[in-house]
């Protein structure tokens, strides 16, 4: 029997511990720290994780934990750890653990990195510039034009990209990255890109630094109002499979982007493994260009894709880890469909601490078509908020009230016939949910829909 251990607190961590847990051959899933959702997870256990040694290295926690706890495999979900190198300490302390270097995460640690990678390895993506100084970042925005795409260069959980569509807009988003500081070091420098036309899609493939295993497609919504307006986000929702990634799209993918890179950090001597995102734009002909690299699962894609896995995620994994990722797997016909609930404030703001009412009991058996991922969540009991990776799992949680802890509160995914019978699922549970603030997104899959209307 394995003891597993998942990295992060968002939907995707949820998701992937749960899909974990229902796993037979695997006996406990440590969440680190985890949210509300994972700690009532049957075999879920949220874990803080403090170094005893007074060891200073930010992953010694890590290691140190699973070396007292017998874990058997890491799994780390979000790009943060990842871009710092806790795979490389992972590995360098014997530890199994999925997921590229740092190195290999460069990819989406750094935009100007990224772009270079692609433009070396002849991977289509937008025509660029970079630039650490606001003056000559406007002169350039002033000779493209507007629409135009000003991009944060480091991490900054999704919402360091603003589409400008004026020129004013342009100025104003170098201003608040180059002059304000407002997303700190990550903006310290800015990527300037091309405006694509097309529509968006999620390409998520598992590679063990040759094969490739690529994952259901998807499509996430961005922005943050219906009709696709308003500021980015971290992903407002999401749906899978993306009608718009026809068999002649994933080929040319697979052999114009997501080959090229395996083989190139291949070459580099830093063979990519791990989980690699590529958010892509199809434009009328067919053609796809790299919006992004994510250098590993998407939030909120994790939530409908693995609701239609019926592989064992942990079987992938250790075959992966062994170098032996098998070139398909296995998934459920039907499409599955997330929307997320996001609190008072987002995406510019986010509000803690209010009572979430509404939410479905727990499906224990896994027999729901609709499930409820928690991403910002916590305890609070007697107006006390309980931290939520301080709780194991117990009976005692159910009694707690759940309350707000973040941006993105929930992802409510289901699984249907048809996108809009997905949507429609995932609507009537959502609209059951209530706290002060909240507010989602309606039309999620409205590409999709469209599609199968006509």
């Amino acid at each position: 029997m394995m003891n597993i251990l998942v990295i992060g607190s968002g939907g995707r961590e949820h998701a992937l511990a749960w899909q974990c847990a229902k796993d037979d051959n695997v006996q406990r899933v440590y969440v680190a720290p985890g949210n509300a959702g994972s700690a009532l997870e049957p075999k879920c256990q949220n874990v803080v994780l403090e170094s005893t040694n007074n060891d200073a290295s930010e992953h010694s926690a890590v290691i140190e934990f699973c070396q007292n706890n017998a874990i058997d495999m890491v799994i780390v979900g979000p790009e943060a750890p990842l871009v710092t190198g806790i795979i490389d300490a992972c590995r360098d302390a014997g530890i199994k653990a999925w997921g590229p270097t740092a190195y290999c995460a460069q990819l989406e640690g750094s935009k100007t990195f990224a772009k270079e990678f692609m433009a070396q390895n002849n991977i289509p993506t937008a025509a660029y510039q970079g630039f650490t100084d606001a003056t000559a970042a406007k002169t350039y925005v002033d000779e493209q034009g507007a629409p135009i795409v000003i991009k944060a260069d480091g991490l900054a959980a999704g919402k360091g990209v603003i589409v400008a569509e004026t020129i004013e807009q342009a100025h104003e988003a170098i201003d608040d990255m180059l002059a304000d500081n407002k997303f700190g070091d990550a903006g310290s420098r800015v990527v300037i890109e091309q405006f694509l036309q097309g529509e968006e899609a999620s390409f998520i493939c598992m590679i063990d630094g040759d094969n490739i295993l690529p994952m259901a497609t998807s499509q996430d919504h961005k922005r943050a109002y219906e009709g696709d307006t308003g500021p980015n986000t971290g992903g407002m929702g999401a749906y899978s499979p993306a009608p718009v990634v026809t068999q002649d799209v994933h080929n040319k993918v697979m052999a114009q982007v997501i080959q090229p890179v395996v083989d190139a950090m291949k070459a580099a001597g830093h063979p990519y493994t791990g989980f690699l995102y590529a958010g892509l734009m199809i434009d009328k002909s067919g053609d796809p260009y790299v919006i992004e690299f994510n250098c590993r699962f998407g939030d909120p894609e994790t939530q409908p894709i693995l609701m239609r896995l019926q592989s064992s995620m942990i079987d992938l994994i250790a075959q992966g880890l062994a170098g032996h990722l098998p070139h398909e797997a296995k998934w459920d016909t039907r499409p599955a469909l997330g929307i997320v609930l996001a609190s008072k404030g987002y995406p510019e703001s986010s509000s803690k601490g209010d009572v979430i009412a509404g939410l479905p009991e727990l499906d224990a058996d896994n027999t729901s078509l609709v499930k409820v991922f928690h991403a910002g969540t916590a305890f609070s009991q007697d107006g006390t908020t309980i931290d939520s990776q301080k709780v194991s799992h117990n009976n005692d949680n159910n009694a707690k009230e759940v309350i707000t802890n973040g941006g993105r509160v929930l992802c409510v995914t289901a699984l249907a016939d048809s996108i809009l019978d997905a949507q429609q699922a995932a609507l009537a549970v959502t609209a059951a949910i209530s706290f002060d603030g909240a507010h989602y997104r309606r039309d999620i899959g409205h590409h999709a829909i469209a599609r199968e209307q006509s």
